[in-house]
């Protein structure tokens, strides 16, 4: 099983992907706020949405597993 961890502390605006979604290299995933700056995460690899750990407006610790892919 594959996961996506917080590459920093930060809150989660929003979702790009739902659960059951394809994705490819290069797909926008979530944009994470992280000091005052929106920053845009995307797959770094091929998979499918298994579950979203966490919700839109939840704060995340660096390492926090966001998304998980089967």
């Amino acid at each position: 099983m594959h996961q996506l961890e917080s590459p920093m502390p930060g809150r989660v605006i929003s979702f790009a992907v739902e659960i059951g979604a394809e994705v490819e290299v290069g797909a926008p995933l979530l944009t994470l706020e992280a000091m005052k700056m929106e920053n845009v995460i995307k797959a770094d690899g091929i998979g499918k949405v298994k579950a979203l750990s966490v919700a839109n407006g939840d704060v995340v610790d660096k390492g926090q597993v966001i998304i998980e892919f089967e």
